[in-house]
């Protein structure tokens, strides 16, 4: 499909939600307008609260701190993820061993962590790192293990038999066959690594998107609810753009 055609479909389909969600808070084609827009908020007064924030300058805080928050849970997890995705990969002994451990720390409720890591890191940045971390951590796990176990057999043998060593044939066999995977996982660990912050912020700080929607909510403050998840979706889609540029630079191989 046409990259415009798509973009132009892409803004067509965000419009008719906007005006249908202005519809519903502000007629009464769906029902009693004053009931929904206490449950929904208006969406020209979550735009106005959004623009009033960043006219005023203090939502910048806020987005910095849930931004290094993220930007630290992503990159450490991520990185976590690809050495022992790679690690696990290549030593089926040490893979089968921890197996179930993997399976058993995957399986545990994240909001539970929450409390636990507040009580370890404390309420400062590194709690919501950490929450973030173990979000980020197996989505990359499982995609390396999977991308690297998925490497063609007759390529790693004709490697094998031009006398490719352990890292050559990391370099330009493993890594290149495990890219994409790694890459698949990273968009989905991108929103996970917000997420981490969020509701580590949610349930315990003094700053940070998920600090001012937990504010908001204490009072009733519907349409400061949705402002900010409109600013933290907004944030997310962001960041996911970014990693979408880094993945077209490396991965241009694959077009030729």
């Amino acid at each position: 499909m046409n990259r415009s055609l798509l973009l132009l479909l892409q803004i067509l389909v965000a419009l008719v939600i906007l005006v249908l969600w202005h519809l519903a808070t502000n007629t009464g084609l769906f029902g009693n307008p004053k009931t929904i827009s206490f449950f929904f908020a208006d969406p020209l007064k979550v735009a106005q609260r959004v623009i009033q924030w960043f006219a005023s300058g203090s939502i910048w805080y806020h987005l910095w701190i849930t931004l290094s928050e993220s930007i630290l849970a992503f990159l450490l997890g991520a990185f976590g993820g690809v050495v022992f995705g790679f690690w696990f990969a290549r030593r089926p002994i040490i893979a089968a061993v921890f197996d179930p451990y993997v399976k058993a720390a995957n399986a545990l409720p994240r909001v539970v962590l929450a409390p636990i890591f507040a009580l370890w890191f404390g309420l400062g940045i590194w709690s919501k790192v950490a929450l973030g971390i173990t979000l980020v951590f197996f989505i990359v796990f499982f995609n390396v293990y999977q991308g690297v176990k998925e490497v063609s057999q007759p390529v790693l043998f004709n490697a094998r038999m031009l006398g490719m060593n352990e890292r050559q044939l990391l370099r330009h066999v493993y890594l290149p066959s495990a890219l994409s995977w790694v890459f698949s996982s990273l968009h989905t660990s991108v929103g996970f690594a917000v997420v981490g912050a969020v509701v580590g912020e949610y349930l315990g700080s003094a700053a940070g998107l998920g600090y001012l929607i937990q504010q908001a909510e204490g009072v009733f403050d519907v349409t400061g609810v949705f402002a900010g998840m409109v600013v933290l979706t907004a944030f997310v889609l962001l960041v996911d753009w970014v990693m979408t540029m880094v993945e077209r630079r490396l991965l241009a191989w694959r077009g030729q």
